[in-house]
């Protein structure tokens, strides 16, 4: 998935305002411009359209998880990955919400996407485990989908 989508899409499931989205980055001592933002919030066909890098996207995720979560006592702010992949931005958002198994789970069937709860566990090994198995765009897609619709309804 294109990380401007992904972006676009926790905004809309949480219904967060661009003052809200440029808190969230604030939160990681990261200052983002409102004119920035909103070309990061564009589609690729639209006139000032800027690529979310998976730096930008950590720091957004880093800064959800402590918006939702906070700071743990004597933790610093995690420095962003320079590589993010679906694995990592799936993690991120399980951690942000505080999500189990089922949880999860529940999401995915929201969006009429079946998944067992090993084959979901596999998505959160670490790579290089002999169970690791990549997360694909589909499964990510669907997962914001049924958080959509969890949180908006349909």
């Amino acid at each position: 998935m294109i990380n401007n989508d992904i972006l676009r899409r926790i905004r809309f499931v949480f219904d967060y305002k661009n003052a809200k989205m440029i808190k969230i980055f604030a939160k990681v001592k990261h200052e983002m411009e409102l004119d920035t933002l909103l070309d990061l919030l564009k589609k690729e066909a639209e006139e000032g359209y800027k690529p979310c890098n998976d730096k930008i996207l950590c720091l957004f995720l880093d800064g959800l998880i402590i918006e939702k979560r906070g700071l743990k006592e004597g933790a610093e702010i995690p420095e962003p990955v320079s590589q993010l992949n679906n694995n990592l931005i799936f993690k991120k958002l399980r951690v942000a919400l505080e999500l189990r198994e089922d949880d999860i789970l529940s999401a995915l069937a929201l969006a009429d996407f079946n998944m067992s709860k090993s084959e979901l566990g596999a998505l959160f090994r670490k790579p290089g485990h002999k169970h690791f198995k990549e997360c694909g765009d589909q499964v990510l897609r669907n997962f914001l989908t049924g958080l959509s619709i969890q949180h908006r309804g349909k």
